[in-house]
């Protein structure tokens, strides 16, 4: 078989890839180094500076562990993007100024997925030029099939951007059911639920031994259902709660002889990490200075400033995730964040947290049992569900699952790489079957 039978895993915050050398399946994951230490997980962002020369200025761009390491490290403030993968549903957001240059929103994840992939033949030791590539059963923001149609149009063409001369699209849960797979002694009809950053994605999935001898078929797949509802929309309702108001959002401004509310649009923003990096055009920084001047409570606006103009969207995240780990393990968890004008020091209770969050659990809830009613298969008849992805851990939505096949027939692992792993699988079978 082909030496490159690559799995590629483009997450909304992380990314993984994975090598399927050999007629035994072995499978090996792209490593790399953060902060000294060794990681799996390639973050899904993307850091811009400025750069100023003698005779002219550049563009300088780092992704992943490298992004990071300059946005911690800079002395100038730069353009930190996270979350692309969520605006590929978008037909009115095509591009972005970044320094007065134009880039689309392909040319932006291009520069991560070439990244990755030059990461990985370094590592690998083979030319990559072609992929199986996750990608969600339903993107953030389709509401129509043609959305997603459009959105993996658009991926398509970031990877061939970035490189690859062919590449091949799986649904992500199905890849994880892959993964699952090649730990199984006997044969299974299974859920695969992947929560990423952006999406949920559930998969009813017959796997085995017997099914790999035999060749995989259609009707081994009984159901495919996807939520625009996943890791994001939980943070979101974090910084909505315990981030926001301390930097103004619910305060009044004056404007002339009235009182006014200050722009909760920012907020919106603010909540969303694919637009928090675009907080910082000019137009927006400008408005900000004049509810500044015309604040009730300048010193919060001022705290908003400094966020948005400093680009602490890597810190905030960090804070965020960090809670929301927390709350998963212990009832309360403490939230801070500190910089210049920006001091939050405050406790979440995950009571609280559960009841914020609790319409999209619900939406996502019933995205699970719409899979098991199209497909006609009662909880009792699933084997074994397998859930990956960081908000598997998250209680309220373990409870989903526990309440409708029991805790003993729940199993995790590898939350950040299996669907890199099952697609380098999926990637060696069919060119297996080639």
């Amino acid at each position: 078989m082909p030496s490159n039978a690559v799995g590629l895993d483009f997450g909304t915050t992380n990314s993984s890839i994975a090598l399927c050398t050999g007629r035994s399946g072995e499978v090996k994951l792209a490593r790399f180094r953060l902060l000294g230490e060794a990681t799996e997980s390639y973050r899904s962002l993307l850091y811009l500076e400025h750069v100023r020369g003698h005779l002219k200025s550049k563009l300088a761009s780092w992704t992943g562990p490298a992004g990071i390491e300059h946005y911690l490290s800079r002395e100038v403030a730069g353009r930190l993007i996270q979350s692309l993968k969520s605006f590929l549903t978008s037909r009115t957001l095509q591009s972005t100024e970044i320094f007065g240059r134009r880039l689309t929103i392909e040319d932006l994840i291009a520069r991560i997925l070439r990244d990755l992939r030059e990461h990985a033949e370094r590592q690998f030791g083979v030319p990559i030029t072609s992929a199986i590539a996750g990608r969600p059963v339903r993107f953030v923001g389709a509401e129509t099939p043609e959305d997603d149609v459009y959105a993996e149009s658009r991926l398509r063409t970031a990877y061939k951007l970035a490189g690859f001369e062919t590449v091949e699209f799986e649904f992500e849960p199905v890849a994880a059911a892959h993964y699952y797979e090649s730990k199984l002694e006997r044969d299974e009809l299974i859920m695969i639920g992947d929560f990423g950053g952006g999406t949920s994605d559930f998969s009813l999935i017959r796997v085995g031994p017997s099914i790999l001898r035999r060749g995989r078929t259609r009707e081994d797949l009984l159901g495919n259902a996807g939520s625009g509802i996943a890791g994001d929309a939980f943070d979101a309702k974090i910084v909505r709660h315990l981030v926001s108001p301390h930097l103004g959002a619910g305060t009044k401004m004056r404007s002339i002889d009235k009182i006014l509310p200050v722009p909760s649009w920012v907020y919106a923003k603010l909540e969303r990490w694919h637009y928090l990096s675009l907080l910082k055009a000019r137009e927006t920084m400008n408005l900000l200075n004049s509810v500044r001047a015309q604040a009730l409570e300048p010193a919060k606006i001022e705290a908003l400033i400094h966020l948005v103009s400093e680009d602490l969207g890597y810190r905030l995240h960090h804070s965020v995730q960090r809670t929301k780990f927390e709350l998963s393990n212990t009832t309360s968890a403490r939230f801070q964040l500190s910089d210049g004008a920006v001091e939050i020091d405050t406790v979440a209770q995950r009571s609280c947290f559960e009841g914020w969050i609790a319409e999209e659990v619900a939406a996502i809830e019933n995205c699970v049992d719409s899979l098991l009613r199209d497909s006609d298969v009662e909880p009792v008849a699933v084997n074994m569900v397998f859930l990956t992805g960081g908000s598997s851990f998250v209680p309220a939505v373990r409870r989903i699952f526990e309440r409708r096949f029991g805790p003993e027939r729940i199993r995790t692992g590898n939350e950040f790489t299996s669907v890199a792993q099952g697609l380098a699988l999926v990637a060696r079978e069919r060119s297996l079957a080639g």
